[in-house]
């Protein structure tokens, strides 16, 4: 058979036979799910459809090329081939396009502020763009409703990261800390007759701290009690180092100082008999109320 017979043979076999695998891979792209690689046969891959294109292109160039030129021939026509299989085996699925905050498809008013991806300003990132933020200025962390406000699961005006008692059954009134009176800051303990904290202590008033820093421009009255084992003079003493030491202990958390007043009331102030163990022990407290004078 002559050469250019042979060539005009590969030729169609190329065509046809590469077409049929570019075929079978688009339907299958078509069909598939994921429009991914892992859908397509094993002869339908790039790598594949470019190694016979290869080896048929070669032929086609040796086949078509004078005997003096042959190697050059077979080297045109193998790289040829090989990028027109891998070529007609590519997946050209176009990538869908993805919508520019489609969550706020047409709901944006002409003339809203936006970012460089086209999107509606939220200048205190709370997930609520600012022209319907009623709240703007939230705090970074807080979890806001749908308005953009600091939620406050009591009702009771005071938002959750700023109460202090966010637990306040609906209707009772409360002042700027969120509570209707006097906060007892349970299991804020010292050690054994010292106004040393207890590390449980400092944990819980780690988050009294966090609502206070919160809280701005509220001032707070830290106010220590003791039962009534021991003189009251030395109680009077030990309950005001225990104020202070609270007091100390939020101011190195972030409270300003000249927003606390430590005062120790020793045993004078009593919630319970100091003749049980029971009362006694709840009458050693620390209390944390709003500061007023």
């Amino acid at each position: 058979m002559k050469k250019s017979s042979t060539g005009l043979l590969l030729g169609s076999a190329l065509v046809v036979g590469l077409s049929g695998c570019a075929s079978s891979a688009s339907q299958s792209s078509g069909q598939g799910s994921g429009n991914s690689a892992s859908d397509r046969a094993w002869y339908q891959h790039p790598a594949v459809c470019g190694l016979a294109g290869g080896l048929i292109g070669g032929g086609i160039g040796y086949a078509t090329s004078s005997s003096s030129d042959e190697e050059a021939g077979v080297a045109v026509g193998g790289t040829a081939g090989a990028t027109i299989g891998g070529l007609l085996c590519a997946d050209n699925e176009p990538e869908p396009e993805v919508e520019e905050c489609p969550s706020y498809e047409g709901e944006i008013p002409a003339g809203v502020a936006k970012d460089a991806e086209g999107c509606p300003l939220d200048s205190d990132g709370d997930g609520v763009p600012d022209f319907r933020d009623e709240c703007p200025g939230t705090p970074s962390g807080v979890e806001v409703d749908s308005k953009g406000c600091p939620l406050d699961s009591d009702g009771d005006g005071v938002p959750d990261f700023k109460d202090q008692c966010p637990d306040t059954p609906a209707g009772e009134e409360v002042n700027a800390l969120g509570c209707p009176e006097s906060l007892v800051l349970r299991d804020v303990n010292f050690e054994f007759d010292s106004a040393q904290l207890t590390q449980q202590a400092e944990s819980i008033l780690d988050e009294v701290a966090e609502r206070l820093v919160a809280n701005e421009g509220v001032r707070v009255s830290i106010e220590g009690h003791t039962d009534a084992v021991g003189s009251a003079e030395y109680n009077q003493d030990l309950s005001q180092r225990r104020a202070e030491s609270v007091v100390d202990y939020l101011e190195s958390q972030g409270v300003d100082s000249d927003r606390m007043r430590a005062r120790g009331y020793g045993e004078e102030q009593p919630i319970a008999s100091n003749e049980t163990d029971e009362g006694r022990a709840e009458n050693r407290r620390v209390e944390l109320d709003e500061w007023t004078d």
